[in-house]
């Protein structure tokens, strides 16, 4: 067991990290009431204290990238000089979108649009001023910014893993500010919260998905969804997320990731030919254009005035909810597209995970969003004005001229697509989580990434339980723990900018030539020296490593 240990882990990250995790799973099972108070505090603190870091830091990341696609080291590769890219790019758009994403693209499709839309945060709401707000702050939530925030983890990672030879690991892109200290107890700091922030955000994405599973097996089969039966879901799903897992990057999540994105697209089609078509083209061309126009004020605005009253309430339920999410779930989705982006340049690398998923989401949601908030604009009274977050989708089926038979069958679909999303985003979640814990070793052991991804869907579970627990929405639980995960790694990634030009600017002056990477002063000697043994006896076992 010591030498495994030794061999296939970062002894002090993967023992802590596993440890905490699961005395976090045993506080849940034994006190679920303590642990949703404990919570409740931490968010009011967090929303009351920090509402400023998380505004400038996220709106200062989306201005760092684009300078940086457009700056003099936009033609640097994420490798060798002569490196080219593992996936064809449909391939590579398919996985980074739906890890990335997944999930809360159609959990807040429908719900999001019309929770502003009935409840904004300035001005009179149901009016088509109201409308058209609605969709600039969902735009505002799911585009530039956090992908933004995922390009700064990736682009570090796939830097200094691929091109300057360290482990592909988040300690790894402050060598340049903390030299040979990545390996000692500031690195190992860094890597255990990049594991929460990982574990916490994931959850936070599967007590979503075991909502909304639950809703649609509601509108489908007439079973109640309860906490019990999302539980239920968590697991089961989880399930087949290991079965993905078990198959590795090629055969599992990339076929899955594939699978998961044509399905998507039918929904989203049937929902765009059976709504109002020519209304939708409109407004979604209208929404793109107010939404450029309106970002650099919806950036920096915290609602000093307090708009409707409710404006700073509505903040930290929404944008710093959705802050602390991305930034927690930046080091899954940073590392995991990094992994996959060997060979790109880093002007590829960011116009193909900025611009290409933003896009679709934009039209994903404008898609669902508009059709929506146009049957609220003809029918004020529509059930869509009282449905759930997890519900409102399958309302909106419900709304579209087909027959009751398509309906089911359209509920069906999306509930596929939700099944679908959960399990690529578990099954990366843990090929993520293992490489942060076993020291960057990009292509871990099975048996470890079986480990992570049975805790993922555990933690998520005990988040649904400790909401229901204390009698709230087992939402406000998981929304919390985004929150708090994704705190001290706001910090990090502020780091990881400042060390990435560093890294970078050394290019200016001493260009590698291919095919070997020129290293950051003492940066190949120490990489030797870290994983030395690792190197000796890698095949010992004589187990395949994917």
């Amino acid at each position: 067991m010591k030498h495994y240990l030794r061999t296939h882990t970062n002894p002090p990250v993967f023992l802590i990290s596993g440890i905490l995790v699961v005395a976090f799973v045993v506080w849940g099972v034994v006190a679920p009431e303590n642990v949703a108070a404990v919570a409740d505090q931490v968010q009011q603190f967090i929303t009351t204290n920090f509402k400023w870091l998380y505004i400038l830091a996220a709106s200062g990341i989306v201005v760092f990238v684009i300078w940086l696609m457009f700056s003099r080291y936009a033609r640097i590769r994420l490798g060798p000089a002569d490196s080219k890219p593992e996936y064809s790019t449909l391939a590579w758009f398919a996985m980074l979108f739906t890890a990335g994403m997944g999930i809360g693209l159609v959990f807040f499709a429908v719900s999001e649009p019309v929770s502003h839309f009935t409840a904004p945060p300035t001005g009179e709401a149901g009016t088509v001023e109201a409308s058209r707000n609605a969709m600039n702050y969902v735009f505002y939530h799911w585009g530039l910014h956090p992908w933004a925030i995922y390009i700064v983890v990736g682009l570090s990672l796939g830097y200094f893993a691929f091109r300057r030879g360290l482990p592909l690991r988040p300690a790894s892109a402050l060598y340049p500010l903390i030299g040979e200290r990545i390996y000692g107890w500031i690195g190992h700091t860094v890597d255990i919260l990049a594991v929460f922030g990982t574990l916490f955000g994931l959850a936070t994405s599967l007590g979503l998905g075991g909502q909304q599973v639950g809703a649609g097996l509601n509108e489908v089969f007439g079973l109640e969804n309860t906490t019990t039966l999302q539980v239920i879901i968590v697991l089961a799903i989880t399930a087949v997320a290991v079965t993905s897992v078990m198959l590795g990057i090629d055969k599992g999540i990339r076929n899955l990731s594939l699978i998961n994105l044509w399905i998507a697209f039918a929904l989203m089609l049937f929902v765009f030919f059976f709504g109002p078509t020519r209304t939708l083209l409109n407004s979604v061309a209208t929404d793109i254009g107010s939404y450029i126009q309106s970002l650099p004020g919806m950036s920096f605005d915290t609602f000093p005035n307090n708009g409707n009253g409710t404006a700073k309430e509505w903040q930290a339920n929404w944008t710093l909810f959705y802050w602390g999410w991305w930034i927690s779930w930046s080091p899954f989705v940073g590392m995991f597209i990094a992994r996959i982006s060997y060979g790109r340049t880093i002007r590829q690398f960011i116009t193909g995970a900025l611009f290409a998923p933003v896009g679709a989401s934009m039209v994903w949601l404008g898609i669902f969003g508009e059709s929506a908030l146009r049957t609220l604009l003809d029918d004020p009274n529509n059930a869509l004005a009282e449905a759930s977050d997890e519900t409102a989708l399958f309302v909106l089926l419900e709304q579209l001229p087909v027959g009751k038979i398509i309906v089911t069958l359209s509920a069906i679909v999306a509930v596929i697509v939700v099944v679908l999303f959960f399990a690529t985003s578990s099954d990366s979640g843990s090929l993520v989580v293992d490489i942060l814990t076993n020291g960057g070793d990009p292509n871990p052991r099975w048996q470890q990434r079986l480990f992570w991804a049975i805790l993922e869907g555990v933690v998520a579970a005990v988040l649904l339980i400790a909401g229901a627990a204390a009698g709230e929405d087992a939402l406000t639980a998981v929304q919390t723990a985004s929150l708090t995960a994704g705190l001290p790694f706001c910090l990090v990634l502020i780091a990881m900018c400042v060390g990435l030009v560093r890294g970078l600017s050394t290019e200016a002056v001493d260009p590698p030539r291919a095919p070997e990477p020129a290293p950051l002063a003492g940066l190949r000697l120490a990489s030797q020296h870290r994983h030395a043994a690792t190197s000796s006896s890698e095949d010992t076992s004589g187990e395949d490593s994917s």
